[in-house]
């Protein structure tokens, strides 16, 4: 059995998890620091990230939060929009858009949302995993360092770093606190008498328990057992999906050192290592494709191309390419499948965009008042009762009048404002002369404004009596 026979039979390696040993128990990841053009760009992105996700509950588009989810009082803002329980439809349809676009997205560039993009890995390996690399040293410096005793060093590096974790935890937490509540109501929460926010400081304390314990202790393994759209990527990957692979075909039979020499058949791959050594998630890349762990983060092909650059063979052994393109050696090509989602996600984001263009800040539904006809009054005007139900889907009061062409209008309640993100009942009258209607059905217009202009005509049916029965 060949070299290369022998290194494409084991499949043992997908039985069990690279951050869980033969025993179930956990084993630490020790990354090495990595470096090299892709991971220069990622922490370029990563900056311009930290800095969007944390101004992100201060940041205003119209008076409006850039992005809020506020599910105790039902309030959605995005992009400076806001949503109401009343635009539920349209908020699913939005939520079934992301999804598709989640889809499409990982069937043709794979996992590369959670290397690049993901807030998770953005944290960990641009904030929290540099803070290590600054107190406790590189991987050997970090092992080293674990395995020594408590002593005066060990104490204050870990002592330091468990600081500095928290107060970033902290911070983390009241931003995510921030993107629920909004920007204004977490300054309040902070500045205000802790006595009067009890809840939200009970809150704000949880999230930062949660975010310290997920980047001090639990780290790489959020992304293998706890984030869903890990569990659900293998359903979304196929043969044609783009993700960081190793070139077996290249780079088998791997040789090192003076094996090299003697072997002519020898793969590009030197059997470094450094592939392993600087996953964050403590994968062999080579094993296969996909892995469960490998969250497409790039630093196993800056160090692949720093040792092809110094073996003078040419960079991406291990790089972004599908299955296809490395074992038949042919282009990316668009599927039928990708064709699918994309045709089904353009018509559904037009569709969506379509209903925001036609959403007004402020909706009515008016009908007749169920089970009342007309009445004549002593002065002899004939008066309908009518009900209105007024929705404000903007974030500011609105004030609203109601002009009909015949007659006068009478509100029960004269009050004409509704407050924002509320729904009201209107009762009002409409008072008639009788020389301008015709006996029975009579049909007639009634105008909706606000600000001095009408957003909404509505016509509806006024009832009047005979003319016998006129008193």
């Amino acid at each position: 059995m060949t070299q290369q026979e022998d290194h494409k039979k084991p499949e043992n390696f997908r039985d069990k998890v690279s951050t869980i040993g033969d025993k179930g128990k956990r084993l630490w990841i020790f990354p090495k620091k990595p470096k090299g053009r892709y991971t220069t760009a990622r922490s370029i992105l990563s900056w311009f990230q930290l800095v969007l996700l944390l101004a992100g509950p201060f940041i205003k588009v119209n008076g409006n939060p850039l992005l809020m989810l506020n599910i105790i009082e039902r309030k959605f803002v995005i992009f400076g929009q806001v949503f109401w329980p009343q635009d539920f439809y349209l908020f699913a349809l939005l939520l079934v858009a992301f999804f598709i676009s989640i889809i499409l997205f990982t069937s043709i560039w794979g996992r590369v949302w959670c290397g690049w993009l993901c807030p998770q890995t953005v944290f960990m390996e641009m904030l929290f995993r540099k803070i290590e690399y600054t107190i406790e040293g590189d991987f050997r410096q970090q092992k080293k360092l674990a395995e020594m005793p408590w002593n005066k060093e060990k104490i204050i590096k870990k002592s330091l770093k468990t600081f500095l974790f928290f107060v970033h935890s902290w911070v983390i937490g009241n931003v995510f606190l921030g993107y629920i509540i909004g920007g204004d109501a977490l300054l309040e929460l902070i500045t205000d008498d802790p006595k009067n926010h009890v809840a939200g400081l009970t809150v704000m304390a949880f999230f930062t328990l949660a975010f310290f314990w997920l980047y001090m202790w639990f780290r790489e393994q959020f992304c293998t057992f706890l984030c869903p759209y890990a569990r659900l990527q293998s359903v979304m990957l196929d043969n044609n999906s783009i993700a960081v692979a190793y070139d077996e075909t290249r780079g088998e039979p791997r040789m090192r050192g003076q094996a090299r020499k003697t072997a002519p058949s020898a793969g590009d791959c030197v059997d470094c290592g450094l592939c392993q050594q600087v996953c964050p998630t403590g994968i062999d890349i080579r094993n296969g494709f996909p892995q469960l762990e490998c969250i497409n983060c790039t630093a196993c092909m800056d160090a692949c191309d720093a040792v092809m650059d110094s073996t003078k063979k040419p960079r991406g052994l291990i790089r972004y390419a599908s299955k296809n393109m490395i074992d038949n050696r042919t282009k990316f090509r668009i599927t039928p499948r990708v064709m699918i989602y994309t045709t089904l996600l353009t018509a559904l984001l037009s569709f969506c965009a379509m209903l925001l263009l036609l959403r007004s800040d402020v909706d009515v539904n008016l009908l007749r008042a169920r089970g009342f006809t007309y009445q004549v009054r002593p002065d002899g005007k004939v008066s309908n009762l009518y009900n209105a139900v007024i929705t404000n889907k903007s974030s500011k009061p609105a004030y609203i009048d109601i002009v009909t062409s015949i007659g006068q209008i009478i509100k029960v309640d004269p009050n004409n404002e509704v407050a924002p993100g509320k729904q009201v009942e209107w009762k009002f009258f409409i008072f008639a002369p009788p020389e301008s209607l015709r006996e029975g059905r009579n049909n007639i217009t009634i105008n909706f404004m606000q600000d001095k202009q009408i957003f909404q005509t509505d016509e509806i049916s006024f009832l009047a009596p005979g003319k016998g029965n006129k008193k």
